[in-house]
C-alpha cells in the first residue's frame, strides 16, 4: 500500500503544478466547467490566481476525501462541504479580490448559461466584490454554497487546509486530512453510523495512515 500511496502523492503533486502552470491559467474561463471569472470585466490578476488555486485543489487532491458529500446535480454526482480552510489563506483571497467586481454573492447557482458560460442574470448588478462579500468569511463560505468553513486555525497548525503550498516540499494538508478522518470515524463509531458509512471512514483512515 505504500508504494501506491507515493504514486497517488506523486500524481497529485504533478496534477497541481499542471494546474496552477497550464496555459489556461492566464485565460478567462475555468477549465473545470468552463465558468467565466470574467463576467463582470476582467478580474485582476492577484485575485484569480485565487480561483485557479481553488480549482486546482479541487480537480488534484485526495486530502478532501472527509468532506466529499454525494450530490444530485445535473452536473456532478459529488462535492466537497466545510473543508476547513485556513484563516489566513481566506483573508489572503477577500483583500486581493476586494477591487475585482462580481454580479453575485453565490456563484454555486443562479447564472444565465444560455451562451455556454455563465453570465449574470438580467437583474444583477456589477459591483466590487466588497459590496457582494463585506468579509472574508462570507467571500470563502458563501461563494460555493459552503464548499469552505473559515478555521479559527492558522496555516502550519495540522487543522486547515491550506490552499497555498510548494508541492514540491511536502504537502501539509495530508496530515490535516488524517486528523479529520479518524475524528470522523471516532464519531461514527461513537454514534452508531450504519455499516456502509464506518466502513468507508475505515478505509479512509487506514489510507491516511499507511
Amino acid at each position: 500500500m505504500a508504494g501506491a500511496l507515493s504514486d497517488m502523492h506523486s500524481l497529485e503533486e504533478e496534477c497541481l503544478l499542471l494546474c496552477q502552470h497550464q496555459p489556461g491559467a492566464a485565460q478567462d474561463t475555468s477549465p473545470l466547467n468552463n465558468f467565466n471569472w470574467d463576467h463582470c470585466g476582467k478580474m485582476e490578476p492577484a485575485c484569480k490566481r485565487h480561483f485557479i488555486q481553488d480549482t486546482c485543489l479541487y480537480e488534484c487532491s485526495p486530502n478532501l476525501g472527509p468532506w466529499i458529500q454525494q450530490v444530485n446535480d445535473s452536473w456532478r454526482r459529488e462535492r466537497f462541504r466545510n473543508v476547513p480552510l485556513c484563516k489566513e489563506d481566506c483573508e489572503s483571497w477577500w483583500e486581493d479580490c476586494r477591487t475585482s467586481y462580481t454580479c453575485k454573492n453565490n456563484w454555486h447557482k443562479g447564472w444565465n448559461w444560455t451562451s455556454g458560460s455563465n453570465k449574470c442574470p438580467v437583474e444583477a448588478v456589477c459591483r466590487p466584490f466588497e459590496s457582494y462579500f463585506p468579509t472574508p468569511v462570507a467571500l470563502c463560505e458563501g461563494l460555493w454554497s459552503h464548499s469552505y468553513q473559515v478555521s479559527q486555525y492558522s496555516r502550519g497548525s495540522g487543522r486547515c487546509i491550506q490552499m497555498w503550498f510548494e508541492p514540491a516540499q511536502g504537502n501539509p494538508n495530508e496530515e490535516v486530512a488524517r486528523f479529520y478522518a479518524l475524528a470522523m470515524t471516532s464519531r461514527a463509531m461513537l454514534h452508531g453510523i450504519g455499516p456502509l458509512l464506518l466502513s468507508l471512514a475505515l478505509m479512509l483512515q487506514l489510507w491516511l495512515l499507511d
